[in-house]
């Protein structure tokens, strides 16, 4: 950018612009929950800017950084250039799961950092940081396993579709192992026999579509087969990585929080104590968009190490508390109940195939957990997730409202509900 200053505030200012111009002349698209929950976005942003200029102004930029929270309503163009079409979804998807294996051998050591990763060492293949690619990885296991009927299911390509998809469930697989993100594999723990049940439950009471049970099996041999070989060829750390920590987790049992070492679950929890001391002064409203930043480098008691080489507080939630206070947090989840109904709605209206809605639920508890430990939607890689996922599911919502207009008529416009 040639004049960066003036490129900051011209963005924030055009952001703002187009979304007003938008509500004000979309015909359709401004009745959308999706367009007034970014509006609630850019507002309490705006308020916790403006209240924190006049309380505190040193500490405040010179925009309000709208697009701190904006950026997870990308999702919008997303959902729109699908058309809610279940096919495009499905290969957007597929593609960006290809693209991650890709990148993983083009970018960073490429196959070098591979081959480190079955030497025992932790390696982030090129990505940000070590979570962030196990993270992406995360991401991808969870979805070839839940759409592992339709890899399989007969008709066009089916040995194709077969060794791609086994192909990229191991590679994914071994990638979540050699990544040694423990939040990672808590989430996955938590996700994948969420989506298993849920799936059981659903054919049992609602039925669905014949499954190749020889093949269905002969997949999760696969997978079970790869993570026992992979685990028994890295076990000692795996082990290591997995039991590092529990000291720590003893002391904190036993609430002895003031003696727990700056560890990397000590340091994540000594920055959340020095968050909750800043929420203290300024609940509601925040200290703006700077208030991550605000909390390591001014908390007196947080060591000087702690200040060189963190910037974030590594959980989503506790950083909008501290920037946007509880308005912050209520537009979060009101967004996320949002795109919970949404999902629900158009699987209900026959819209969105069954295995997409169990994929966004798993993702869903998989995306909550691994944000608890790490700041993922604060950075490109859980925004580029993000808007990926949500767009697809929201895409199918924005079909299913279209199908019922079309079918009720004029008269039926506001039938939809909440849109």
């Amino acid at each position: 950018m040639l004049w960066p200053e003036l490129g900051s505030h011209a963005e924030t200012v055009m952001a703002v612009l187009g979304l007003i111009i938008v509500l004000s002349l979309g015909r359709g698209i401004r009745s959308s929950a999706a367009l007034w929950l970014l509006l609630a976005v850019v507002v309490v942003q705006v308020i916790s800017w403006t209240l924190g200029y006049y309380h505190h102004p040193q500490w405040v930029a010179d925009n309000p950084q709208v697009d701190r929270l904006a950026k997870l309503f990308i999702f919008i163009s997303v959902a729109w250039w699908l058309g809610g079409s279940t096919r495009n979804t499905l290969l957007v998807w597929c593609l960006a799961v290809m693209g991650l294996i890709l990148s993983s051998v083009v970018q960073g050591d490429g196959l070098n950092e591979w081959l480190r990763g079955f030497e025992g060492h932790r390696v982030g293949f090129g990505v940000r940081n070590y979570q962030h690619g196990a993270m992406l990885f995360g991401v991808a296991l969870l979805g070839l396993v839940v759409f592992t009927p339709r890899f399989l299911a007969p008709g066009r390509w089916r040995a194709v579709r077969a060794v791609a998809w086994c192909v990229m469930l191991v590679l994914s697989a071994i990638a979540v192992l050699i990544g040694q993100t423990r939040a990672v594999w808590l989430a996955l723990l938590l996700a994948l026999p969420l989506v298993l049940v849920v799936w059981l439950v659903a054919r049992r009471f609602l039925g669905g579509a014949p499954v190749n049970r020889k093949f269905l099996v002969s997949g999760l041999v696969i997978l079970l087969l790869v993570i026992v070989g992979a685990g028994s060829a890295l076990k000692g750390p795996l082990l290591e990585r997995a039991g590092k920590e529990s000291a720590v987790i003893g002391m904190l049992l036993e609430g002895n929080i003031d003696d727990v070492p700056y560890t990397s679950i000590g340091i994540r929890i000594h920055s959340w104590q020095a968050a909750f001391e800043w929420i203290e002064q300024r609940p509601l409203v925040g200290w703006g968009g700077q208030g991550r930043g605000l909390v390591i480098d001014h908390t007196p008691w947080l060591p000087d190490r702690v200040k060189n080489n963190f910037g974030h507080l590594h959980n989503f939630f506790i950083e909008v508390w501290v920037a946007y206070g509880i308005l912050g947090l209520a537009v979060i989840a009101a967004f996320a109940f949002w795109v919970g109904l949404a999902t629900w709605r158009a699987w209900r209206g026959g819209v969105l195939p069954g295995d997409m809605a169990l994929f966004g639920a798993g993702f869903f508890v998989y995306w909550m957990v691994v944000n608890q430990f790490e700041s993922y939607n604060s950075f490109w890689t859980g925004v580029y997730v993000h808007n990926l996922v949500v767009g697809g599911l929201i895409t199918h919502y924005w079909r299913w409202l279209r199908v019922g207009r079309e079918r009720s008529g004029p008269s039926g416009a506001g039938a939809a509900g909440i849109s």
